[in-house]
């Protein structure tokens, strides 16, 4: 199960190059429900993931099966949509959470998102999030990736 709440970004923390990066891609192959290829590079290492994201706003089923290079070329070139790039940071957060920071590339240049995941729906409600992050994005389906795949309609 995940557990998470999204935010918009328009100020970026002040120290920022101190943490760790990640450059994402990441396909969809359908909405409903969500199925997404991605592909992770963090310094020499590759991953290459096959996930599905059930239907849900702040709680949804998520299941992540390992791909080798070649599938995950065959399945991106099926996506259904605009492929998304993205750099991801890895912020700690306070008690054990981890904040990942998105900078969108290419047709979503301009759009920074911040995610907390949570072990639990308590732990969520009772968030309170850095005075950095801007509007709570949670329940807004127009902020899930998949849809921000779609491009402008």
């Amino acid at each position: 199960m995940e557990i998470e709440r999204k935010f918009l970004i328009e100020k970026l923390p002040k120290d920022l190059g101190q943490y760790p990066v990640w450059c994402l891609e990441q396909a969809y192959l359908c909405r409903e429900p969500v199925i997404r290829v991605r592909k992770e590079e963090y310094k020499e290492k590759k991953e290459f993931i096959l996930t599905y994201k059930s239907d849900g706003l702040m709680e949804r089923e998520e299941y992540n099966l390992p791909l080798t290079q070649e599938s995950y070329l065959h399945l991106k070139a099926k996506a259904d949509g605009k492929v998304i790039t993205k750099k991801r940071y890895r912020i700690p957060e306070k008690s054990s959470l981890m904040i990942e920071l998105d900078i969108f590339e290419g047709d979503l240049e301009g759009l920074i998102m911040a995610e907390v995941e949570f072990p639990d729906k308590e732990t969520a409600n009772a968030y309170r999030p850095p005075e950095w992050f801007g509007k709570e994005v949670t329940f807004d389906k127009t902020y899930h990736n998949s849809n921000l795949s779609k491009g402008k309609e």
